[in-house]
């Protein structure tokens, strides 16, 4: 299992740098906030071989919109490349994420196309979780994620139980994708998370000592990665 962190910016990246993968968003501006193109390439230069992660966005039904999104984000240097579904419908979901993945995939083979949709999707009104797994792979996509799309510290585990991510994880692995879970994680739901064992778990507020809106630190991060592992 490995551990994403979240930074917003460039010192904060350096805060970060013992996670094992470096995810640039910008919270101010949602739950997978986009940041700008050249934090994304700031970050990928100090982050060395280490993989980084960029979102872009927790998108409405926009196609194009995504698309684009995607292509800079590839091309500013992200290896991961994380679009949130903002909206409802399965073949709304299908044509988003067939443009995001052919926007990255068809120059960038080997970086990976996540798709986030959002465990509080019913007080949302957006597309489950549990509807995109088929529609990811399907698609060439790479890993199928779980986030909370509201952000008032509700977390993951208040919208789905530990059953049902296990049943989650293993309806991806069945598809040939991995699992990244992600939602106001705390330290203590770590022994959950392990039971679970997806392949990424994402975080934020856990590493800035509980409020995502402060400052990632590194000490925290270090604690984290000790405790997964």
């Amino acid at each position: 299992m490995q551990l994403l962190v979240s930074p917003s910016s460039i010192e904060e990246a350096k805060s970060s740098l013992s996670a094992d993968i470096i995810d640039v968003k910008k919270p101010s501006e949602g739950s997978l906030g986009a940041n700008f193109p050249w934090i994304i390439r700031g970050i990928k230069e100090i982050a060395g071989k280490k993989p980084v992660s960029a979102a872009i966005g927790d998108n409405e039904y926009k196609p194009g919109t995504a698309a684009l999104s995607a292509y800079g984000a590839a091309h500013a240097g992200a290896d991961y490349i994380k679009v949130g579904l903002m909206f409802d419908g399965e073949d709304r979901a299908r044509e988003v994420i067939e443009a995001v993945t052919t926007a990255v995939k068809h120059e960038f083979p080997e970086k990976y196309v996540v798709i986030a949709a959002y465990a509080d999707f019913a007080r949302m009104g957006t597309i489950s979780p549990l509807a995109i797994g088929s529609l990811v792979a399907d698609a060439g996509a790479d890993v199928a994620m779980i986030d909370t799309g509201i952000k008032d510290g509700k977390s993951l585990f208040e919208f789905m139980d530990e059953e049902t991510l296990i049943r989650f994880v293993g309806q991806n692995q069945d598809l040939g994708l991995q699992t990244a879970l992600a939602g106001s994680l705390k330290f203590e739901d770590l022994d959950a998370l392990k039971r679970i064992n997806p392949e990424i778990i994402g975080v934020r507020g856990m590493v800035c000592g509980g409020d995502r809106s402060t400052t990632v630190r590194a000490e925290l991060v270090e604690k984290a990665m000790l405790m997964l592992r």
